[in-house]
Order: structure tokens, then C-alpha cells, then sequence
């Protein structure tokens, strides 16, 4: 446990926008776990068509990221400003910066959008800039958890790369707190285990 929380980015984080499939949450909470990204934020401005509730179970990863859940633009958008700077949205446009072109090593928020619709108008007017990731195939879009893999794990490569998981961002208080709320989580799942 020490290990991973010493090599957490305190500095990226990924903003999900109306994402409902849990499977793709799922998904991207692993990817997130498994690059050191220790908070996540869900954006639900329309009402999910299922409960949400069930990709905890499946996912795993959850209870070792900090989760914050959103159901207005404008407040979600100032949490991430003041806590990150800069906000990027996954979006293909006539602007948007290749993945490659986009340096991952400063502070920064980046968005994904509906599975559907992708990222909307209101998100991308707070944004600071758009990222895509190249294709050469017949289809122009990835599925929202792989585009957040494939994207997270160039930043990986970047923030690797500037020497970032070579000491430990957190402070040693937050490193301590974080430490004893996942050793408690872990002495009540093992005594639920043994009940069970």
C-alpha cells in the first residue's frame, strides 16, 4: 500500500460526463488505479437510464480512488480549476491537439464524454484545449474506457519520462491518511470475509 500511494499523480485526474454504460466506468477506474491517478469525477447532468450503483461491485478499483460526483456544469468546472488549472476535453475538432502533442505533465483535468454524444457544447466552452487520439482506420472514434486507456498511458509514459513517479507527490500527511483509511478498509473486508 505504501508502495502505491507514494507513486500517486496528484495532478491528473479524469472527468467523466454523463457516462452511463458500468462497464466503461468500470474500466476507466481500473485504468485510472493503475496509472496512479488517485481521484476521479462523475458529471451526471441528465438522469442515468439504470442504476449506477452496481459497477462498484465489478469494478474493483474503487475503493482506492477518492470519487466526486457532479450534477451541475459550473460547480463541477470550478472544483476542477481551482484544484488542477487546466481542463482538456477528449474531442476530435478542427482544434483539437493530437495525443502526442499534449504535455501530461503539468496539472490538468481532462473530460470524456457520453458514449453517445461524446463531450458537450457547455463542457467544451469551459475547456482549455481539446485532445484526440490519431486513427488511420474506417472507424474515427474508440470506445470511451479504451480512449481513456490509450490516452492515460501516453500521460503515463510522459510523466515517467520527467522523473514524476520517482518520489512521492503527496505530502507525508496525506500519504499517512490515505494509508490508514485503505489499511481500515482492508481489516473490515478481511473480517467480512471471514464471517462469510
Amino acid at each position: 500500500m505504501k508502495r502505491v500511494i507514494e507513486k500517486r499523480q496528484p495532478e491528473l485526474t479524469i472527468v467523466m460526463e454523463n457516462v452511463f454504460d458500468p462497464h466503461n466506468i468500470s474500466a476507466v477506474l481500473r485504468t485510472c488505479d493503475s496509472v496512479g491517478i488517485g481521484e476521479l469525477f462523475t458529471l451526471y447532468t441528465e438522469p442515468p437510464p439504470h442504476n449506477l450503483t452496481g459497477f462498484r461491485s465489478s469494478a474493483g478499483s474503487w475503493k482506492w480512488i477518492k470519487m466526486h460526483e457532479y450534477a451541475e456544469i459550473e460547480a463541477c468546472m470550478l472544483h476542477l480549476r481551482r484544484r488542477f488549472g487546466r481542463i482538456y476535453a477528449a474531442h476530435m475538432s478542427e482544434t483539437a491537439l493530437p495525443l502526442y502533442e499534449t504535455n501530461f505533465t503539468q496539472p490538468m483535468a481532462i473530460v470524456f464524454g457520453n458514449e453517445q454524444k461524446g463531450c458537450s457544447a457547455e463542457i467544451l466552452r469551459h475547456c482549455d484545449g481539446q485532445i484526440f487520439i490519431p486513427q488511420v482506420g474506417m472507424a474515427q472514434s474508440l470506445n470511451i474506457s479504451v480512449a481513456c486507456a490509450v490516452i492515460l498511458y501516453e500521460a503515463f509514459r510522459q510523466k515517467q519520462a520527467a522523473g514524476q513517479y520517482q518520489s512521492p507527490a503527496l505530502a507525508l500527511p496525506e500519504r499517512e491518511a490515505m494509508l490508514a483509511e485503505w489499511t481500515d478498509f482492508s481489516t473490515i473486508r478481511q473480517q467480512r470475509l471471514r464471517k462469510a
